[in-house]
């Protein structure tokens, strides 16, 4: 058994209990961050176990500053690995079936914590469900075979369950909001910002087409080897209305727009999106936003919240549910029935608010008393501006159009 030498011997308990989650099969997957090596940009890695020609296998997804890098490890290479990293990251969780465990360390010392599972309620990454399910994209469909989520036998690679879960819930909630709008149109002109690596594009088209309409969808992303992918894989599958752009929603011009689809996209650039799609009159605009960094330095706590807004953290939860709540408002305001929700379950990605807006009613002058409400949020907080306000308004600084978020 490889045993390595660590500096503290909680560290060595942990590993010895990768080890042992591994033996038993009851590894779920492993999260190293908090990263102190040498390797440029790189903030986490997250390693899960999957099955490659029928041997079992540690696939580790690097976690970059710009971009992710998967690569696959046999067992015994694996672990090296994973002593290799372990030894210089702060942080470390371990999941299992039967327990999670905790490990964080700093030059002085190391603290190990465990909690027990009363059940092992997350078995889809180990196993297929025996129970059938409703799904909204097919498991046979050849794209999902190339973005890697199933295998040559059309089954879910295990270390995409949650993945496959994601693009199942993202079509479930587009095809609901989809019933409430014109659905009677042939074609739908679709705009995804920040497509990456297109899983929730490619289903969308896949799942347009089976619904007997002709989707128009182009994915927008700043990284070219993603664009030039993607593009690649929709050529082979024969998606001929599904094109990728290399820019963003600053540089990304759509003439006509039906469905705006902005996910993850970073701070102002949600807001340029939004305002992307209520200037072209989107008839639905779905967002889940992240990296809410616009709004917290300006944040004054009123008078009555400074004791609870002492606190970083939640100043931060308030400077985000603000930012979110004025851009709801907004929507509102200018004729979108809005809702704020989550998108999937926090143990599958804490980026999961969703902000999903259906166009009600075109409208000349946005809804005074919304934009009343709007204000007096700004006056409690102290908030000066805010970026799609100002988009709508045509008040945006030029020096602010084309920045980088």
């Amino acid at each position: 058994m490889f045993a390595p030498n660590f500096s503290f011997e909680q560290e060595q308990q942990f590993f010895l209990d990768i080890q042992q989650s591994i033996e038993n099969k009851s590894f779920d997957r492993l999260i190293l961050s908090r990263y102190k090596g040498d390797l440029a940009q790189l903030e986490k890695m997250t390693f899960r176990m999957i099955e490659l020609q029928g041997q079992a296998t540690l696939s580790c997804l690097y976690h970059h500053t710009t971009q992710d890098i998967t690569k696959n490890y046999s067992i015994t290479e694996g672990l090296e690995k994973i002593a290799e990293l372990l030894a210089q990251s702060k942080q470390a969780n371990l999941f299992t079936l039967n327990q999670d465990i905790q490990l964080k360390k700093n030059k002085k010392k190391a603290m190990l914590n465990s909690q027990k599972k009363q059940a092992a309620t997350d078995k889809v990454e180990q196993q297929q469900h025996n129970r059938e399910k409703q799904r909204y994209v097919q498991q046979q469909s050849p794209f999902l075979k190339h973005l890697g989520i199933t295998d040559e036998k059309g089954q879910i690679v295990p270390s995409m369950a949650r993945k496959w879960k994601q693009i199942n819930k993202f079509i479930e909630i587009f095809s609901n909001a989809y019933e409430q709008i014109d659905a009677s149109q042939q074609e739908l002109n679709i705009v995804d910002f920040g497509s990456g690596k297109g899983y929730l594009t490619f289903a969308l088209y896949d799942y347009l087409q089976a619904q007997q309409k002709t989707p128009l969808i182009t994915g927008v992303e700043l990284r070219s080897n993603l664009v030039e992918f993607c593009q690649n894989i929709a050529d082979q599958v024969g998606f001929n209305h599904l094109d990728f752009f290399e820019g963003d929603v600053r540089t990304y011009h759509p003439e006509k727009l039906d469905v705006m689809i902005a996910l993850h996209a970073c701070d102002i650039a949600t807001d340029f999106a939004i305002h992307t799609g209520i200037r072209l009159n989107a008839s639905m605009i779905m967002c889940a936003p992240c990296c809410h960094k616009e709004l917290r330095p300006q944040l004054q706590s009123p008078e009555v919240l400074q004791p609870m807004l002492q606190f970083g953290i939640h100043a931060g939860q308030q400077a985000e549910m603000l930012t979110d709540t004025l851009r709801a408002l907004l929507l509102k305001a200018y004729g979108y029935e809005t809702k704020v929700f989550e998108f999937v379950s926090l143990e599958h990605t804490s980026k999961n608010k969703m902000i999903l807006a259906t166009k009600r009613k075109d409208i000349l002058q946005p809804d005074a008393k919304i934009m009343q409400q709007i204000q007096a949020l700004k006056a409690m907080y102290g908030i000066e501006k805010q970026s799609l306000e100002l988009l709508l308004q045509d008040q945006m600084p030029v020096e602010n159009i084309g920045c980088k978020c």
